[in-house]
C-alpha cells in the first residue's frame, strides 16, 4: 500500500512539459482509477481497470502468500 502523507495534493490532470508532443492526460475516466505517484525516483502512473493494477502501464500481479512451515 503507498502512503506518503507529504505527497501534494495535485489537480485531477497530469500536464507536460510545454515542448512535450504527448497530450495531457485525463485522470478521471469512466471504470479506470488513476494516481499519479511522485517519489524521490521519479513520478509513476497507478491505474486499477477492471480489477487489474498497473505502473507505468506494466501489469502488477500479487506476489503468491508465503507458506508458513509448522
Amino acid at each position: 500500500m503507498l502512503n506518503n502523507m507529504n505527497a501534494p495534493l495535485l489537480p485531477q490532470i497530469l500536464l507536460r512539459q510545454a515542448d512535450s508532443p504527448q497530450t495531457d492526460l485525463d485522470l478521471a475516466t469512466e471504470g479506470v482509477l488513476r494516481y499519479v505517484w511522485s517519489s524521490q525516483w521519479g513520478a509513476m502512473l497507478i491505474e486499477a481497470r477492471d480489477g487489474v493494477v498497473y505502473v507505468n502501464g506494466q501489469r502488477v500481479d500479487a506476489a503468491p502468500t508465503p507458506k508458513v512451515q509448522s
